[in-house]
């Protein structure tokens, strides 16, 4: 069985360039085929019922000739392919990740309104993919505040104690073992903030802060212990704070690797694949790259 490929969707703009970058590292680090796609998209009023593309094809392409000569002498033993499709890039790019292993995008193509943080494109490959989505930020994001822990490559990942996904936690673990990285584990936990009882009179808190916390890293123990024994070699750290879990996650990625949330299960009552405030919100504002994890299937 062939090994899947790393996917980067390119489009000529730079910030797809970046992320033809990362995909070629990624694809070395896995010793798997990188595969560049350039999606030429169609006018939708001209061809309204086809929404699939044919055979890939990859010539008289400007894009895909930019992006050969922009790894011209870089892959070494890594095959590489290049791909033209004609059709909507909403729809063609989260299709790729059903035989990609990884499918990787810049936060921002040609298209569109330049002062968004996240195209409409690598919007839907983050929401409706197969696989696990990576989305490559502009160079420079401002993330106020310091995360915790020291020095040296490491990778994170958001960890929700109440509601954790496997997949999420052993893509995380997958990743740092390949770029040797330690893995920081952010969890957050939810705290009322003060109640008045009277003007200039406050309640105290009627759970105790610090058991709470110290519950949650018992939990977060317990959901890590199966992860450390398949990969002994990765070094964890946890940090576990009150409040805003989008906010940490954002912190947490200045001068990160990588950053790892997970993507929502479907819901009864909300069948559409949907990937959640938390997760929408370190796509917009990480300092790093962003993968963004399909939930594990549910068991039967």
């Amino acid at each position: 069985m062939s090994t899947p490929p790393v996917v980067a969707a390119v489009d000529g703009s730079d910030d797809s360039l970046r992320a033809l970058d990362w995909a070629l590292d990624a694809a070395r680090r896995r010793g798997a085929p990188l595969r560049a796609v350039h999606v030429r998209q169609y006018a939708a009023w001209a061809q309204p019922d086809v929404l699939v593309a044919g055979p890939p094809r990859g010539d008289d392409d400007p894009v895909l000739d930019q992006a050969r000569a922009h790894l011209e002498g870089r892959t070494g033993e890594i095959e590489a392919e290049y791909a033209g499709l004609d059709g909507l890039p909403g729809v063609l790019l989260p299709e790729l990740g059903a035989t990609a292993q990884l499918l990787v995008l810049g936060s921002r193509g040609r298209g569109g309104f330049a002062s968004l943080l996240l195209g409409s494109n690598g919007l839907a490959a983050a929401r409706d993919a197969d696989c696990p989505v990576v989305v490559v930020p502009r160079p420079g994001r401002e993330v106020h505040g310091e995360a915790p822990g020291g020095p040296g490559p490491r990778v994170v990942v958001g960890l929700n104690a109440d509601s954790p996904d496997e997949a999420t936690l052993a893509f995380a673990f997958t990743e740092a073992a390949l770029r040797e990285a330690r893995l920081q584990v952010v969890t957050a936990y939810p705290w009322p903030g003060p109640t008045w009882l009277a003007p200039g009179e406050l309640a105290p808190p009627v759970i105790d802060q610090e058991a709470v916390e110290s519950e949650t890293r018992t939990l977060i123990d317990g959901l890590l212990a199966p992860h450390l024994t398949r990969h002994p070699e990765v070094r964890t750290e946890s940090w576990v704070a009150p409040g805003d879990a989008a906010g940490h996650l954002v912190t947490a990625s200045r001068d990160a690797e990588l950053t790892v949330v997970g993507r929502h299960r479907r819901r009864l009552l909300a069948p559409a694949r949907m990937m959640g405030s938390v997760t929408q919100a370190v796509l917009l504002h990480a300092a790093s790259p962003v993968a963004v994890v399909p939930p594990s299937p549910p068991e039967e």
